[in-house]
C-alpha cells in the first residue's frame, strides 16, 4: 500500500497516511477539523539500486541469442551505412609566426 503526504490549507498540518490506491482520498483535517486537507505531490518512493538489469544487461560484448534470423533484403538496417567526404576546410589556414624575434637597429 502506497504513503500519501497529506496537508492542511487552513492550519499547515502535514501527515503521511498508508492508504490503497482504491481508497477514497482524505478531506478532514485530523487536527482542526476543516474539510482543507488535501494529498501533496511527493517523489517516488523507491530508487532503483545495486546491479540490476539496467547496469549489467547488454553492456558491450555480444547481444544474446533470440531466434530471430537477421534482416536480409532492402531493409535499411541491412544496408551498410554510407560514409561522407571531409569537405574542404571554410577558412583559409593563417600564415605561420616567424620563429626568431626581429632585432631592430
Amino acid at each position: 500500500m502506497p504513503i500519501y503526504a497529506y496537508k492542511c490549507e487552513s492550519c499547515g498540518f502535514a501527515k503521511d497516511v498508508l492508504q490503497k490506491i482504491s481508497d477514497a482520498p482524505l478531506q478532514d483535517c485530523p487536527q482542526c477539523n476543516a474539510p482543507a486537507f488535501k494529498k501533496q505531490l511527493t517523489a517516488a518512493g523507491f530508487q532503483l539500486k545495486g546491479s540490476g538489469w539496467y547496469v549489467t544487461d547488454f553492456k558491450g560484448g555480444s547481444a544474446p541469442a533470440t531466434g530471430v534470423a537477421p534482416a536480409t533484403g532492402d531493409s535499411p538496417a541491412a544496408k551498410p551505412a554510407e560514409t561522407k567526404s571531409e569537405a574542404p576546410s571554410a577558412a583559409p589556414a593563417a600564415p605561420a609566426a616567424p620563429s626568431t624575434p626581429s632585432s631592430t637597429t
